[in-house]
């Protein structure tokens, strides 16, 4: 066995053929590593659709990597000038928003729910509105195992929990009951598909780079990363890659490093804090923010 990870095809099928842009933005809230980073200089990133990089950009040095040439130019024209695309990520998530007036879900419902800012009344306007047995049953059929199988390699569906749609609809739940809508760009984004506008980034702060995480950290200088945010790279990734990147972190860290990691997963450990709740973009089951050390030592 090799180390492998899914995203090495660049493409969400894993099918051979040229790499593609997979997202055209990216479904994490940067604000969690905006707040666990301050006062670090050095960051490591995964590149993506480039908004943590450019978020992160105006305090820190970062470094932003991806396995995927497309995405990698993709991120570096959209730091330079602002460029947006549709990645097929987006496209999936575009086509699922087709089924809300068959389900019942109305457009001027949906705005007023996401102009809301009392956590209550989001609440209960979930539930009567949009919380139906019609959508239960058509969410869960749109997350199940065949219909995603359709689009997505299947190293990239092993890691999800059971019962997906069920599991995220929890994970939405939490999510409306933690974050003011009218505050959270993204659940406009998710329920009405509103591009995500990050901040302007400072290129001169940012430096790209194409090829796998645990390649580019072996690559750089010893002890020279403050700061890591891995994205989802650990989903789909098989487990002698998951230690080539725990010893690239190694080489790469600075004594107090600190390192954030999300996961479409629920939770393996309950020793280990779970901050997904704190991030606006609703979806992860993990996301957890760790010294350097203690994720080494897992």
């Amino acid at each position: 066995m090799t180390a492998h990870t899914a995203w090495s095809t660049g493409r969400l099928s894993g099918a051979s053929g040229p790499t593609r842009v997979l997202f055209g933005q990216m479904y994490e809230d940067a604000e969690v590593e905006a707040r666990a980073f301050e006062g670090r200089q050095r960051v490591f990133c995964i590149a993506s659709a480039g908004d943590t990089a450019m978020l992160l950009s105006h305090r820190h040095d970062v470094i932003a990597c991806d396995i995927n040439p497309a995405q990698v130019a993709y991120a570096q024209r959209r730091i330079n000038t602002g460029y947006s695309h549709i990645g097929d990520a987006d496209r999936f998530m575009a086509f699922a928003r087709r089924f809300q007036p068959l389900i019942g879900w109305r457009k001027q419902a949906l705005r007023d729910f996401i102009a809301l800012s009392d956590l209550n009344q989001q609440a209960a306007f979930w539930r009567k509105h949009f919380d139906t047995a019609t959508f239960r049953l058509a969410f869960d059929a749109l997350l199940s195992r065949p219909v995603l199988r359709t689009r997505y390699a299947l190293q990239l569906l092993s890691f999800l929990p059971a019962h997906f749609g069920r599991v995220l609809r929890k994970r939405l739940e939490r999510g409306i009951a933690h974050h003011p809508n009218a505050a959270n760009p993204y659940i406009a984004n998710l329920l009405l598909g509103t591009r995500l506008s990050p901040p302007p980034a400072n290129p001169k702060n940012v430096r790209l780079i194409t090829g796998d995480a645990a390649t580019v950290l072996d690559s750089l200088p010893p002890g020279s990363i403050d700061a890591f945010t891995l994205s989802n790279i650990l989903d789909g990734a098989n487990g002698l890659y998951r230690e080539r990147l725990r010893t690239a972190v190694q080489h790469a860290a600075s004594h107090d490093a600190i390192i954030i990691w999300r996961s479409f997963a629920e939770p393996s450990s309950p020793n280990i804090p779970n901050h997904a709740d704190g991030d606006r973009a609703m979806l992860w089951g993990t996301l957890h923010i760790q010294s350097a050390a203690d994720f080494l030592a897992k």
